[in-house]
């Protein structure tokens, strides 16, 4: 089952800083190649993982050109998904190195 767009991008959005403009630009990047990947899938669900091209007498048959892109895609929706992985908002709050808690007390 696949996932929604809207639903990934607001998964994507809440691990980011969104006041961060360099941040948001790549999860927009990010669900664009998503949907391209996803398009180009479809297309080739729909037409066959191979073709068969005829120019005059010759005839031959070859893998469909959109399986490279997709390939393409792929690479470069991991490489991106590792980048915004790297600014993920961590859950737990940032201690300060003048901030301490009772159970620093010796």
């Amino acid at each position: 089952m696949a996932v929604s767009i809207s639903d990934l991008k607001a998964q994507l959005m809440r691990q980011i800083d969104v006041n961060d403009l360099v941040q948001a630009e790549k999860v927009e990047r990010y669900v664009s190649l998503v949907e391209s990947f996803r398009n180009a899938d479809e297309t080739i669900k729909r037409e066959g993982e191979s073709i068969t091209t005829e120019n005059g007498s010759q005839r031959f048959t070859k893998a469909h050109p959109l399986i490279g892109e997709r390939n393409k895609i792929n690479s470069s929706l991991i490489a991106l998904g590792k980048d915004i992985d790297s600014y993920r908002v961590s859950d737990q709050p940032s201690r300060e190195s003048n901030d301490y808690d009772d159970s620093d007390l010796v």
